[in-house]
């Protein structure tokens, strides 16, 4: 992905600095229930039970220093995120008829408080629908190559293209919609969420292509083995678990390379309506 010398975004918070300084997770009375569930399988850590009024807890983080890894994965986040800004400008004016509201990314170490309570890095990326923002922790995208086999720097954007598709769907309404039909005993409504954000990171990579013209040999196929790395069904296995699929809050490899793939094929958000596919 051609990143480095390139224009990023404005809409950074950086809290590297700030440390986690204890923050709080509290229960499900004081977090959105579809907000927990954005949260929680993307590294293995299953915060659903806090749906069921788990107590709260702490999350301590000590002193912080900020690597050059860091301040590389901050500079490509932001490019990665200007990027994500001008094509979902396009979409909504031409497709939608709408303006688009940007997102804002919030940099962590360690850990961070939300508008969707505390997480810490073993959370992962996430998008949290109380404050519109997105939180990355900058050693992710070293985890993502070491620990998980999904190296290379067009993985990484297309994590913070799915995170901004989160985004999409709350401007969208989606989200608020998803989480009506989970309470209404909807069980896939929170795959399905996953699944369209998978989507509309593929749609964003068929305009980094073909408009910005920033994709490079071998970037889709990068996207598409990290796509593959973190579906439930392979997290599940390489945490030594039996693949549960009632526990499924994201899809499986095969579902979410597929997602991917048809947004980034057809460049059109409405080929990725989720909620209306009867095969997931």
């Amino acid at each position: 992905m051609k990143w480095q010398g390139r224009r990023g975004s404005s809409n950074i918070e950086d809290r590297r600095r700030m440390g986690g300084g204890g923050a709080a997770i509290g229960g499900a009375g004081g977090v959105g229930v579809l907000a927990i569930v954005l949260i929680g399988y993307f590294l293995g850590v299953d915060l659903t039970p806090l749906l069921n009024g788990g107590a709260g807890g702490t999350i301590q983080s000590g002193p912080v220093e900020i690597t050059e890894a860091d301040e590389q994965a901050a500079q490509f986040a932001k490019v990665t995120l200007a990027d994500t800004e001008e094509v979902w400008a396009g979409i909504f004016r031409d497709q939608l008829g709408q303006e688009y509201q940007p997102t804002t990314l919030v940099l962590f170490k360690g850990a961070v408080q939300s508008g969707c309570g505390g997480a810490s890095a073993q959370t992962g990326p996430f998008y949290c629908p109380a404050d519109q923002r997105v939180y990355l922790d900058t050693d992710f995208f070293l985890l993502m190559d070491r620990q998980l086999g999904a190296g290379g720097d067009f993985a990484a954007a297309y994590v913070v293209a799915h995170e901004v598709g989160h985004h999409v769907q709350d401007l969208l309404g989606i989200l608020s919609e998803a989480q009506r039909g989970r309470q209404q005993g909807a069980d896939s409504a929170a795959v399905r969420v996953e699944l369209q954000a998978d989507c509309f990171a593929g749609v964003w990579a068929y305009f980094a292509q073909n408009q910005l013209g920033t994709l490079e040999q071998g970037d889709i196929e990068e996207a598409l083995n990290a796509a593959e790395r973190i579906g439930d069904d392979t997290l599940q296995r390489e945490a030594g678990q039996a693949v549960r699929p009632d526990s499924f809050t994201h899809g499986t490899s095969e579902q979410r390379e597929r997602w991917f793939y048809i947004g980034f094929r057809s460049g059109d958000i409405g080929q990725c309506d989720t909620f209306r596919a009867t095969t997931l």
